[in-house]
């Protein structure tokens, strides 16, 4: 594959640097102030530095980072229009469901993942081979980066299916991998999370949670357990986290997007002191027309007037006689002191609890899950006279109202859930097929082995 086959990795007074090409595996000469690949892992400092590089990157760009897979699948689906133009108009091209497989933001979206899959890789790879670190912080680091890396390949099987996974550094192999059937990437998905989950420990090596745990790793193995039907397992872990005295449920609507919240699994920290978060500048416009995204009117029509979360997480911009919503969930675009990018939170384990339940008919369990983001947004709570399928869709529906904008989880709900074709109500353009993007045209030239295209495109 083209990201796979050169990469340079170095580390400058422990600070790493990865440059990736697309040709052969570039052989460098490295200089007196700099320390090889295989010196990185025999220092914990050195290798923690490596493994702050990969949280770097994802902050900046990966399907986590807060400008990419939220407006991307927030306007794929039914919770944003799009009013962004380019000169190839790819973004515009997703909002209208009319992607191709020359798509550009599909190509960065595709390549940048796979980028830092690599990185988790090579992680991977320097501690397994390293003889120096200590076991414990060879088994943290090692399950940090292969949870990076599950994350990484979950948001890429939702988005195309049947993809390459590759497991290794080694470009002559990467550059030639088939694609790996949807099914097994799940079940290598399982196996991958419940290593990271038995390498990690519940403790934060950081009191501000921009590292994950164990129980980061358990929420994305329970997000498993729900695609592959396996409800009571998904119970289960869930369970254990909700439970957890590490979290709290934050009662407070005005402070849930604060990054010192007890209900926040694990969030990425901005690049340098003061940035304010990428959510908080992309979904920003004010006295003026929106020129990026703006929330859709099918969102804002579910919420009630007295919905505390229309009132505290959008804010109404006037101009010209028209009006729009824009998402205000993070505050700060500059001197930001409070806010980092929440990846996981409490809530997502709540709302995921009560579909477990609710799909094996254990309604009376499901009510205080849902009801907990209810009433805190000011809202009735639900009572027992209802049915599973009532609470099925209630459950769908406060998750599109608790998470627009993160995280591209419309998207995701929509799709485990079997409801993606409902969009074709308020999206023209949407067919069937549209439930995964095409591959990448570049990739497929590079690497006939990734053929057939996707159905459709």
């Amino acid at each position: 594959m083209k990201t796979y086959k050169i990469i340079y990795l170095i580390i400058i007074f422990f600070l790493l640097k990865i440059t990736i090409s697309c040709e052969k595996l570039l052989e460098v000469e490295i200089p007196n102030n700099q320390i090889t690949t295989k010196q990185v892992f025999e220092d914990v400092q050195t290798a923690n530095a490596a493994l702050a590089g990969l949280y770097a990157r994802l902050y900046e760009n990966s399907p986590i980072a807060g400008d990419q897979s939220g407006p991307t699948l927030g306007s794929y689906t039914d919770d944003l229009d799009c009013y962004a133009t380019t000169s190839t108009n790819a973004i515009f091209d997703i909002y209208r469901n009319q992607q191709i497989q020359t798509n550009t933001e599909i190509y960065s979206y595709w390549t940048s993942a796979y980028q830092n899959i690599y990185i988790a890789n090579a992680i991977i790879e320097g501690v397994q081979n390293s003889l120096a670190l200590p076991i414990v912080e060879r088994n943290r680091i090692k399950g940090e980066a292969l949870l990076m890396r599950s994350i990484l390949y979950f948001y890429l099987h939702q988005i195309f299916g049947d993809i390459p996974y590759p497991v290794t550094t080694n470009y002559q192999i990467n550059q030639i991998l088939s694609k790996t059937s949807s099914s097994e990437v799940v079940n290598k998905l399982e196996s991958d999370l419940n290593q990271a989950a038995n390498l990690l420990t519940d403790d934060y090596r950081n009191t501000e949670r921009i590292y994950p745990n164990k129980k980061t790793a358990q929420l994305m193995l329970a997000k498993i357990y729900l695609l592959q039907h396996r409800w009571n397992d998904a119970e289960l872990v869930l369970k254990n986290i909700v439970q957890s005295p590490l979290y709290q449920f934050e009662n407070n609507i005005t402070k849930v997007f604060q990054k010192s919240g007890m209900h926040i699994l694990w969030q990425l920290k901005p690049k340098n002191p003061g940035d304010g978060t990428k959510e908080a500048s992309t979904y920003y416009f004010n006295n003026s027309a929106p020129n990026n995204y703006a929330l859709s009117q099918n969102l804002i029509n579910n919420f009630s007037s007295v919905d505390l979360r229309k009132q505290n997480w959008m804010a109404v911009v006037s101009f010209n006689g028209n009006t729009w919503y824009r998402a205000d969930k993070y505050k700060n675009r500059t001197n930001n002191t409070t806010e980092y990018s929440i990846v996981f939170r409490l809530e997502e384990a709540y709302l995921l609890l009560a579909e477990a339940l609710v799909q094996q008919n254990k309604l009376p369990e499901v009510l205080p899950f849902v009801n907990a983001t209810r009433q805190r947004a000011g809202l009735t709570a639900l009572t027992g006279a209802t049915t599973q399928s009532l609470l099925l869709s209630e459950i769908v529906l406060e998750n599109r109202k608790e998470f627009f904008t993160e995280m591209g989880h419309r998207f995701l709900d929509l799709k485990r859930t079997n409801l993606l074709n409902t969009l074709v109500s308020v999206k023209p353009n949407w067919k069937s097929y549209h439930d995964v993007w095409p591959l990448p045209q570049p990739e497929i030239l590079l690497n006939a082995y990734l053929n057939p295209q996707n159905n459709g495109y």
